[in-house]
């Protein structure tokens, strides 16, 4: 077994995202995989989206996986760090392949698609704690994870309890639920994937798939989650909800090694340090819900009013944008706001990937009055139309 790359990496890096991808292959023209006659190769996989979408936006990142020696890891290797994505620390497996899928356009979260995944026995499904240096893991400041990997097999998930274990010095751990029914043969998806999200520090899912996994919605997620700092529900065109810790202190400030201007979880002044370790149910024993303190308020985000042309990978550029707030220490409000927008250039554009829209263009949109957030309506290319118009406007 080889690891990709020079290996001159970063010290310090923003966020390393551990987790499987695949080359995708798209449909030529609409269609069901029996009638299309040929399909454009692209890529995909939930971590390393994050990690491109947040090296794309100036952040430095690193993206942590197994792939085949084939032709196909050569080309998520090269793809991914084209994006500026460190990939020195991938593994290359010469025995088992590197995972790839089929889909048609249909949209994925209605039954108007098709997708054949070829990941049974990838290269991904057998990683483990051993492919990886521990620093390549500890130099992050936050540790990008999903639901998706633990469900790859039992040494995917041995990894991730592993690396989601407290302790101390443990990076902040940033956890999307990604619930993908059909990967958990053995019906304790829903159980694994709870024990995790309550082992992490901020914590991303959708209304849907709480509803689908754990028959919960609204303020019942959070009664079901109050280890975390932060929880993220996602409610498609609802637009999202932060809930702060039950905790009554966040230790996002002190997690975050390295920054200056540390956020807290209202923008305000950063909150005093605590221990990670053996507070509020992180000694590794689970805080019981009747035990949890009043939360702090839930700060809202409306969605934006976009022209949709394809809705994979926005759940990723969505953690992507919200990561990148959470790191330049912005207030909640705005965190969500740059998670919409982000969430917004990958809506409108097809594939899983789409550059993000500049820093300064979506610090200028997140700080919108209310009014003015309402009226946007974005379409195909307005990343670039709109930075084109700063542009001019700036020229003498």
């Amino acid at each position: 077994m080889t690891v990709t790359g020079t290996g001159n990496a970063p010290d310090v890096v923003d966020v390393v995202a551990l987790g499987e991808s695949m080359v995708t292959f798209l449909p030529s023209r609409p269609g069901g995989l029996a009638d299309v006659p040929s399909f454009h190769r692209g890529i995909g996989g939930a971590e390393s989206n994050v990690a491109c979408v947040l090296a794309a936006a100036g952040h430095t990142t690193r993206w942590l996986s197994r792939v085949g020696a084939d032709g196909f890891g050569d080309h998520l290797v090269e793809t991914v760090g084209g994006y500026g994505v460190d990939v020195s620390h991938v593994r290359r497996d010469p025995a088992r392949p590197t995972g790839i899928y089929f889909r048609t356009a249909g949209d994925r979260s209605t039954d108007d698609h098709e997708v054949a995944y070829y990941r049974s026995g990838s290269a991904a499904s057998a990683m483990s704690l051993a492919d990886f240096h521990p620093d390549a893991v500890g130099a992050a400041r936050i540790l990008h994870l999903s639901g998706i990997t633990p469900a790859l097999s039992e040494g995917c998930l041995a990894l991730i309890r592993e690396l989601t274990a407290p302790r101390p010095g443990r990076p902040l751990i940033s956890f999307d639920v990604n619930h993908r029914p059909r990967l958990w043969r053995d019906g304790h998806g829903p159980d694994i994937l709870l024990e995790l999200a309550r082992r992490a520090d901020i914590v991303f899912v959708g209304e849907d798939e709480a509803e689908e996994a754990w028959g919960l919605t609204g303020e019942h997620i959070r009664e079901a989650l109050p280890e975390p700092d932060l929880v993220v529900v996602k409610r498609g065109a609802r637009g999202a909800v932060a809930l702060p810790t039950y905790r009554g202190q966040s230790c996002l400030p002190q997690c975050l090694k390295g920054l200056g201007g540390a956020p807290t979880g209202d923008g305000g002044p950063p909150a005093r340090a605590k221990s990670r370790v053996g507070e509020g149910g992180r000694d590794g024993t689970p805080q019981a819900p009747g035990r949890a303190t009043t939360p702090r308020p839930a700060t809202t985000a409306p969605a934006l009013k976009v022209d949709v042309v394809a809705t994979t990978g926005a759940g990723d550029a969505f953690a992507a944008g919200f990561l990148s707030a959470t790191l330049r220490g912005l207030p909640l409000r705005a965190r969500l706001r740059h998670g919409h927008l982000t969430a917004a250039a990958t809506l409108t554009a097809p594939g899983d990937l789409a550059p993000p829209p500049s820093r300064a263009l979506a610090d200028r949109l997140a700080a919108l009055d209310d009014t003015a957030w309402g009226r946007l309506r974005l379409g195909p290319g307005w990343t670039d139309t709109l930075s084109r118009a700063e542009q001019e406007a700036r020229t003498p």
